[in-house]
């Protein structure tokens, strides 16, 4: 029989493992957010110190490079120099900050001009209704509005007052009337003008091969631009004079409605007068450059 306590004492001791070693990965993400928001909020920073004109300069780029390179101004380096924004060195004030500022204050004067002269157009309007005077018989004929251009003023025809003598471009003496009143006020701003006339839907027996509403509606506004240089407007004050026929109707689900004949004066905004004259291949002084013909050769 053998003697239990010499049997060997046998003790089982369990090593319970570390955590394995994680690396050092999640302090590159982490670096990575935290320089992300830096420059998240260096952007705001940015976006918030930058003059209105300078934005503006910016989205006009991303909506038409090639206008913005070619012409230049704000955004697309106004400075003379290659230093964007500075002038001829960092020190200077003169170039692109500067245009951009002087660029805003221009827009803004422009747009409190316009609204100025739609006031005075709604109080000519009331105090003439009140005077029942022939312009008080246009009033529910006259439509004033903004618009992208500037402050349109609209002469529609009603269908037992129109402005115009059945398919013919000579006005009736009452919108000869009310084109002098309207005149009076167009030369209180130093805006240009656009003119474009409009007719409804009917068509001549001719069609489109003799004369159509393409000739009636430029001749309409073409005699329009007359009566308001007879009333007084300057004739350099006229920039456009368009015809668009029955193509742009005011009642669209009626292009025979009266309202569709009418005659359209846009006092145009700055931006809109640079555009039409780029348009026209106008440079920025205004002038188109003339090029002197060749002599023949003998």
């Amino acid at each position: 029989m053998s003697d239990d306590s010499q049997r060997p004492i046998i003790v089982k001791r369990i090593k319970k493992g570390g955590h394995g070693h994680h690396g050092g990965a999640w302090k590159i993400a982490y670096a990575d957010f935290v320089t992300a928001m830096m420059a998240f909020f260096l952007l705001m920073w940015l976006l918030g110190s930058v003059s209105k004109g300078n934005l503006k300069g910016i989205a006009d780029y991303f909506n038409n490079p090639f206008k913005v390179a070619s012409q230049g101004g704000s955004g697309a380096g106004a400075a003379e120099s290659l230093i964007q924004g500075g002038g001829r060195d960092l020190t200077q004030d003169a170039g692109q900050m500067k245009k951009g500022g002087n660029e805003e204050t221009e827009i803004a004067r422009d747009r409190k001009r316009l609204s100025e002269l739609k006031r005075k157009f709604e109080t000519m309007i009331n105090d003439k209704a009140q005077q029942n005077t022939k312009l008080a018989q246009f009033k529910s004929q006259l439509r004033l509005d903004m618009v992208a251009e500037g402050l349109r003023i609209q002469i529609v025809d009603a269908q037992s007052r129109p402005m115009f003598k059945s398919g013919s471009s000579e006005l009736e003496p009452y919108a000869r009337d009310v084109l002098h009143e309207i005149s009076q006020l167009l030369n209180d701003v130093p805006n240009a003008i656009s003119l474009s006339g409009h007719t409804d839907a009917q068509q001549y027996a001719g069609g489109q091969s003799g004369f159509s509403n393409w000739e009636l509606s430029a001749e309409r506004a073409n005699a329009s631009r007359r009566e308001l240089i007879a009333g007084g407007v300057a004739n350099q004050k006229v920039l456009r004079v368009n015809g668009f026929a029955e193509e742009v109707p005011l009642d669209t689900k009626n292009i025979y409605n009266p309202v569709n004949r009418r005659i359209s004066i846009v006092v145009l905004n700055k931006d809109a007068e640079q555009d039409i004259r780029d348009q026209a291949g106008m440079g920025d002084d205004g002038a188109a450059s003339a090029v002197a013909p060749k002599a023949p050769t003998q």
